[in-house]
């Protein structure tokens, strides 16, 4: 399922963690850009909100044109993002790694994933639902202001990158 450029840059932007080396669940949080500026308080905290979860090899996290729900990371493992639940079909847009994050729009509205989640090897993530942010936002409002400010800085590279490469395709044609 091969990737074509733009589909490459959009779905890897933003998508990798900052360090590399086997943490602990605290310490793994912390290298998610959702949560690097909160402190270590502020992490034990937030962890009580966030749901682990296996993913056997073949199994969806989620699947196109479904409601998004949820922020995953994948602590271990790897996912495919495709095109398509068919796998016949499916084109293969991104691969997230352990350390890397994915459905971070549905921590903002309900839109139906643009693209399915396709663990392509035994998985481990943690997922922040948006209810789970919700009640973030009336119980640790500083918790909570500090995950959607980099949200919308994560969203706002992507645009801007999108935008650079949309420009770069018409310069092209």
């Amino acid at each position: 399922m091969p990737k074509n450029g733009l589909e490459e840059i959009f779905w890897g932007l933003n998508f990798r963690r900052k360090k590399s080396a086997e943490v602990s669940r605290n310490e793994f949080l912390k290298t998610m850009p959702f949560f690097e500026h909160l402190t270590l308080k502020q992490l034990r905290k937030l962890a009580n909100y966030l749901h682990e979860r296996r993913y056997e090899e073949h199994e969806y996290l989620f699947e196109i044109n479904h409601p998004g729900a949820a922020l995953f990371m994948i602590a271990t493992g790897e996912v495919a993002v495709v095109t398509s639940s068919d796998s016949k079909s499916a084109t293969e847009l991104a691969r997230i790694r352990p350390g890397e994050f994915l459905g971070e729009l549905a921590l903002l509205d309900e839109s139906p994933r643009s693209a399915s989640a396709l663990a392509v090897k035994p998985t481990l993530t943690y997922a922040l639902f948006r209810g789970d942010l919700n009640q973030l936002v009336l119980s640790e409002p500083e918790i909570a202001c500090q995950v959607f400010k980099a949200l919308a800085i994560i969203v706002g590279e992507r645009l801007k990158a999108t935008n650079r490469q949309v420009g770069l395709v018409r310069k092209a044609a």
